[in-house]
């Protein structure tokens, strides 16, 4: 592991995590740097890639959402071909809001977003049950996410 990343960095990011839209004036006076170090820091972290990148936020029912799960899906064997297909597969679909290659009895947790519960019907039947991949899907609906979009940041010191 290569931390690149000083204690100011680690505030830089952090403070960004919450609100990617503060101007970097108001981010440099929040740090307690200069406009232009401030402004230099940020687009190093830029190009060592620490930000991936920037997004709005969006409330699921203004854009009709009505309906989120996570679908548990066990694959017929575990060959890389197959795992490759069947993840490039499944990003391909617009409902598919996040996807976790995982250890356990499932081989994928896909989370997805969906109308209603016939929108979910329709796409596990089309989309996941067709796959000759697939050996078993579990479905469980989701009631309530919340999402912090704070990841942990560490200087080499702190590890």
């Amino acid at each position: 592991m290569n931390f690149l990343l000083d204690k100011t960095d680690c505030e830089i990011v952090r403070i960004l995590q919450k609100n990617a839209r503060l101007s970097n004036k108001e981010l440099a006076y929040e740090i307690g740097l200069s406009p232009s170090s401030c402004l230099e820091r940020v687009r190093r972290l830029q190009e060592q890639g620490i930000f991936e990148g920037f997004h709005a936020e969006l409330h699921p029912p203004a854009v009709g959402i009505g309906m989120q799960a996570m679908i548990a899906v066990r694959l017929t064997h575990h060959a890389l071909n197959t795992v490759e297909t069947f993840r490039e597969y499944i990003l391909k679909n617009p409902a598919v809001i996040g996807l976790f290659h995982v250890t356990g009895a499932n081989d994928f947790l896909i989370h997805i977003a969906v109308t209603d519960a016939n929108h979910l019907r329709s796409l596990l039947l089309s989309a996941f049950s067709t796959r000759p991949e697939v050996t078993h899907i579990e479905t469980s609906i989701i009631f309530e996410y919340t999402r912090s979009f704070q990841m942990p940041v560490y200087t080499q010191k702190e590890v």
